[in-house]
C-alpha cells in the first residue's frame, strides 16, 4: 500500500532516542527545554512550550487566553475536530466561519462579514482559530487586521504548518497572532511519534500555558505562597493537565527538526511534479497563496465531477493507493449536530468537502509510486 502520509525515521533519529533511553532521564530532562529553544531559533518566536500533543496544546491556548464559559471560540469547519473541541473543553461556545472554497482556509470575507453581524448581537468571540489546512497559510494578514478591528485574541492552527511561511515570515513566529500550535503526529511534516508545541511571543502566555501542562504546579519561589518550604516543596496554582512531553518524545523532535527544510523541499518537489502532470486532467489542485512557502503536509484535489469521488476512492484503494478526504465538516459530525448545528450552516465547506480527495505525500515517496497514483487517477478520470 502508498500510504496518504509516513514518516521518514533515520539513524540519527534512532541514535537520539536511544541516548535518552541510556540516560539519566526519560522525562523531565533536558532534551524537552532543548527543543523547545530549537523550535524558538527555527520559527523566530520568542517562546515554545511543548506538549504530548497537538490537541493538548490547542487546549492550554485557549485557557492561557482565559477562554471559560460564556465566550465564543470560532474555527473553520474543515479540519480535524480537534480545533474545536478545545473550545467546548473550556466551556466556551464553539461556532465555525466559512471557508474559501478554492483553498478551504477562513475565508477573511466570510469572517468580516460574520464579525459585522457578530458585533450587532453581542456575540463576538473572545478566540479565533484559523487552520492551516494542508500547510498551506491562511490570510493571515488580513485575519490580524480584523483582529485588531474587532478585539478577539487569534491562535493559529499549524498543526500542519511547521516549515512553512508568510510574507517572508515562518510560521509558528506568531507575526499575526497570539500563540501558533503545531503537531508531531507521524503523518506530519516532522515526528515526535506524537507530540506538539504552541509558540507565542508574550512571556505571560507562555508561564501559563507551562502551568496548565504539567497539573498547574510551580516551583517558581518568586510566584508561591510559601517561598520558604524547602526544595521539596511545590505549589498548585490552577487546575491543570499532565500534558507533559517526554524527552524521549523531544530527542525524537529534535533530531527531526534537524531534517525539517529537507523535509519541506521534497515535498514542495513531489507536489509540482503532481502539479504538472495532473494538469490536464480535470481536476483542480489545492494550492498555497502565492506569497507563502506551503509545509505541503497533503496533497490535495478538487475534482470538477463530485459523483466520481467514491469509484475513484474504491478503485485507487483496490491498486494499494491509500488516497483519503481530509476534512468532513466537523458542523456535521453527530456530536455537533446534538449542539444545534445542521447541514446548511456553511455552504462552502460542504461544497468543498464533496470535491476533494488527498493524493499520498510524503519524502520517501519514491518516483515509481508517484507515477503509479498519477497514471492510476487517470485511468480512473478517462
Amino acid at each position: 500500500m502508498i500510504p496518504y502520509g509516513k514518516q521518514l525515521i533515520n539513524q540519527d533519529d534512532i541514535d537520539s532516542v536511544i541516548e535518552v533511553l541510556t540516560s539519566d532521564y526519560l522525562t523531565q530532562g533536558p532534551k524537552v527545554p532543548a527543543f523547545e529553544q530549537a523550535v524558538c531559533e527555527y520559527t523566530g518566536a520568542q517562546y515554545a512550550v511543548a506538549v504530548n500533543s497537538a490537541t493538548s496544546a490547542l487546549h492550554i491556548a485557549c485557557l492561557a487566553l482565559g477562554v471559560e464559559k460564556g465566550d465564543y471560540v470560532w474555527t473553520s469547519p474543515i479540519t480535524f475536530v480537534a480545533s474545536a473541541n478545545c473550545a467546548l473543553y473550556c466551556g466556551a461556545m464553539i461556532d465555525f466561519v466559512d471557508v474559501d472554497v478554492a483553498t478551504g482556509n477562513m475565508c477573511p470575507n466570510m469572517l468580516r462579514t460574520k464579525l459585522e453581524e457578530a458585533k450587532l448581537q453581542g456575540r463576538l468571540p473572545k478566540v479565533l482559530i484559523p487552520v492551516h489546512l494542508c500547510g498551506h497559510s491562511c490570510d493571515m494578514a488580513a485575519i490580524a487586521a480584523l483582529s485588531n478591528e474587532y478585539g478577539f485574541k487569534v491562535i493559529e492552527d499549524a498543526s500542519h504548518g511547521i516549515g512553512g511561511s508568510y510574507l517572508g515570515n515562518k510560521l509558528g513566529g506568531c507575526h499575526y497572532s497570539d500563540i501558533s500550535i503545531f503537531s508531531f503526529h507521524p503523518v506530519k511534516i516532522i515526528t515526535s511519534a506524537e507530540g506538539g508545541v504552541a509558540t507565542t511571543n508574550s512571556a505571560s502566555l507562555a508561564s501559563k500555558m507551562a502551568l496548565y501542562r504539567s497539573h498547574g504546579v510551580t516551583k517558581n519561589p518568586q510566584i508561591m505562597h510559601r517561598p520558604d518550604e524547602g526544595d521539596w516543596y511545590y505549589e498548585q496554582h490552577e487546575l491543570g493537565f499532565n500534558y507533559r512531553m517526554s524527552d524521549l518524545h523531544a530527542a525524537l523532535g529534535l533530531s527531526q527538526l534537524n531534517q525539517l527544510d529537507q523535509f519541506v523541499t521534497e515535498r514542495n518537489r513531489l507536489s509540482k511534479i503532481y502539479d504538472k502532470q495532473c494538469n490536464d486532467l480535470p481536476l483542480t489542485s489545492v494550492n498555497p497563496l502565492s506569497d507563502s512557502i506551503s509545509a505541503r503536509h497533503l496533497y490535495m484535489i478538487r475534482l470538477h465531477n463530485v459523483k466520481l469521488r467514491r469509484s475513484i476512492f474504491d478503485m485507487m484503494r483496490s491498486k494499494g493507493i491509500q488516497v483519503h478526504v481530509h476534512y468532513f465538516p466537523v458542523h456535521l459530525q453527530p456530536y455537533y449536530l446534538r449542539l444545534g448545528f445542521k447541514e446548511g450552516d456553511y455552504v462552502n465547506a460542504e461544497s468543498f468537502y464533496q470535491q476533494i480527495l488527498t493524493l499520498p505525500l510524503y519524502p520517501a515517496l519514491v518516483d515509481i509510486d508517484q507515477q503509479k497514483v498519477i497514471s492510476e487517477l487517470s485511468s480512473c478520470l478517462d
